[in-house]
């Protein structure tokens, strides 16, 4: 089953806007927060209330996570392309504020400034759909299109470390993992996209929408190498896990 990360970045622009995918296959809708699962055909409550699979879907999201307009314009930067004053404009517009309430919440400027920002964003809708439909044809008329593993969500630097094809990654495994998959790692290396590729893989050994002590995580990452520590670091500093500020839980994203 994907991870969290590689579900998100799979969904459509719609399943985006709704914040969870359908998989036909296994019957499930899946939330692209946290990775929580409701089975179709089972009815869920919620005190008082029942609601079947999709529509309880759909108010865990709004329970647990508010909204998608809010977790989404909160990505980092390099992941939305936008400027914190574009994400403060967007959060304005959101909440259906004229120009003229914008121009007081921001203690100054000019309604036509704000007028500009509107049209600004609004060009940037229809380029980044266009550029979409480029790239979406691109790949659909390649003969072997390049899979790229999906960096998280949370990841603070996106750079060229991310850079690694799905192949790229297999060979990278086969050699630090020479016992399989399932198996010990080898060494941790000290290139970056090496370390990104085992990173990828460690977060499979852990369970989507489960917080775990510290002493967990380290008894499941032990069992893989000795260096346990290093190994819950990297996850941390390259946005695969996250965790509280007490180093009470960890979970994956």
């Amino acid at each position: 089953m994907k991870d969290i990360s590689d579900l998100f970045w799979d969904a459509s622009v719609a399943e985006l806007k709704q914040g969870y995918v359908y998989d036909q296959d296994a019957g499930i809708y899946r939330c692209l927060i946290c990775g929580q699962s409701f089975e179709k055909g089972i009815i869920y409550s919620d005190g008082d209330t029942f609601f079947e699979a999709e529509r309880y879907t759909q108010h865990h999201i709004h329970k647990q996570h508010g909204s998608m307009f809010t977790y989404l314009l909160g990505l980092d930067k390099k992941l939305t392309g936008l400027t914190d004053l574009q994400k403060k404009m967007l959060d304005y517009f959101f909440q259906g504020l004229t120009d003229k309430e914008i121009v007081q919440e921001l203690g100054g400027g000019s309604t036509s400034t704000i007028r500009h920002h509107r049209f600004t964003l609004r060009e940037k809708m229809k380029q980044a759909k266009v550029f979409l439909a480029l790239m979406e044809l691109t790949e659909e008329h390649a003969a072997k299109p390049t899979k790229w593993i999906n960096p998280p969500r949370q990841a603070k630097i996106v750079d060229q470390r991310f850079d690694i094809t799905e192949a790229e990654q297999r060979q990278i495994l086969e050699k630090y993992f020479p016992e399989g998959l399932e198996g010990p790692l080898a060494e941790f290396p000290k290139k970056e996209k090496r370390k990104v590729a085992i990173l990828k893989h460690l977060i499979t050994r852990f369970q989507a929408n489960r917080k775990y002590s510290e002493l967990e995580v380290n008894r499941i990452l032990e069992h893989i190498y000795p260096d346990y520590v290093t190994l819950r670091r990297y996850l941390i500093e390259y946005g695969f896990m996250d965790r509280t500020p007490d180093g009470s839980q960890y979970w994956i994203l």
